[in-house]
C-alpha cells in the first residue's frame, strides 16, 4: 500500500477560525478555536492558548503550509511565533463566512451598544440614554462595527461619532442613596456599593444611612429599582451631579 507523503512544513488543522495580516509583501495566518478571537480581543479570555489551536505562523492555513523562520524574520524582525501569534491576533483580520460575519458584528454591536448606554448621558436632561435611542442613532449615523478592534475601542469611536448626531457625553454621576438600616441594613448597603465604581462618602443620620456614590450612569436604573425594591418604596434616591469623564480617563 502506497503512503501518502505529507511535506514536514504541512499541518492539517479542522475546524478553525483564520486570522489573516498582510505584512512585508506576504500572507501570514493563524489558526484560533471558533468565538474565542473576539473574547481575546475584548480581554475576556486572557489565555493565549485557548485562543491559538498551535503556536504556528502559517502562509496558509487551510493548506497546512507553515511560514519559514526567514519569512517571519524578514517580515516581523523576530520569529518567536507565540510572540508573532499575539501580533496577528491584534492587528489581523478575521475570516470569517458571510453568515458568521454577520452575527459577529450583530453581538459586537449590541456589546457596543450597551456599552455607550452604560457610559453616556444626555447633558440636557441628566440621564442615560435607552439601549434602543442609542442603536437607532448609531444606524442612523451609519456606524460600522470593526472587526479588528476590540469592544472598547468600537464603544469610543461610536462615542465620538454620536457626539455629531445628538447630545451626549461620558461621564460619571455623583449619586446619595439613603434608607433605614432596618430596611436592607448591610445586605442592601453591600448590594449598592458593589455597583459604584467608588463610595466618596458614609454617614448614619440616626437610623438612616447615607451613602455618595460616583457611578456610571448605566447604573442608575439598576439602583434605583434595587433600592425601591428592598425598602418597599421608602428609599430615597438623589442625583447631585454629573462628573463629565476627559478622554484621558480609563473608564472601562
Amino acid at each position: 500500500m502506497s503512503k501518502i507523503f505529507t511535506p514536514t512544513n504541512q499541518i492539517r488543522l479542522t475546524n478553525v477560525a483564520i486570522v489573516r495580516l498582510k505584512k512585508g509583501g506576504k500572507r501570514f495566518e493563524i489558526a484560533c478555536y471558533k468565538n474565542k478571537v473576539l473574547s481575546w480581543r475584548s480581554n475576556s479570555e486572557k489565555d493565549i492558548d485557548e485562543v491559538l489551536q498551535t503556536h504556528t505562523v502559517f502562509t496558509n492555513v487551510s493548506k497546512g503550509q507553515a511560514a519559514k523562520k526567514d519569512e517571519l524574520q524578514k517580515a516581523f524582525n523576530k520569529t518567536d511565533e507565540t510572540e508573532i501569534c499575539k501580533e496577528i491576533l491584534s492587528k489581523g483580520e478575521l475570516q470569517v463566512s458571510e453568515k458568521e460575519r454577520q452575527s459577529c458584528l450583530d453581538t459586537q454591536l449590541n456589546s457596543i451598544v450597551n456599552s455607550v448606554a452604560a457610559l453616556c448621558v444626555n447633558p440636557e436632561t441628566r440621564r442615560p440614554y435607552p439601549a434602543s435611542i442609542i442603536e437607532k442613532s448609531l444606524k442612523d449615523a451609519h456606524f460600522s462595527v470593526k472587526m479588528n478592534r476590540n469592544t472598547k475601542q468600537n464603544t469610543l469611536e461610536a462615542i465620538k461619532i454620536l457626539k455629531d448626531h445628538m447630545p451626549i457625553e461620558r461621564s460619571r454621576m455623583k449619586l446619595r442613596v439613603s434608607f433605614a438600616g432596618k430596611e436592607g441594613g448591610g445586605k442592601l448597603k453591600e448590594s449598592v456599593v458593589k455597583l459604584a465604581n467608588a463610595v466618596e462618602h458614609e454617614e448614619w443620620d440616626e437610623a438612616t444611612l447615607h451613602l455618595t456614590l460616583l457611578i456610571d450612569p448605566g447604573q442608575y436604573r439598576v439602583i434605583d429599582e434595587l433600592v425601591r425594591n428592598e425598602t418597599k418604596g421608602k428609599g430615597l434616591l438623589e442625583l447631585l451631579e454629573l462628573k463629565e469623564v476627559v478622554e484621558s480617563e480609563e473608564i472601562f
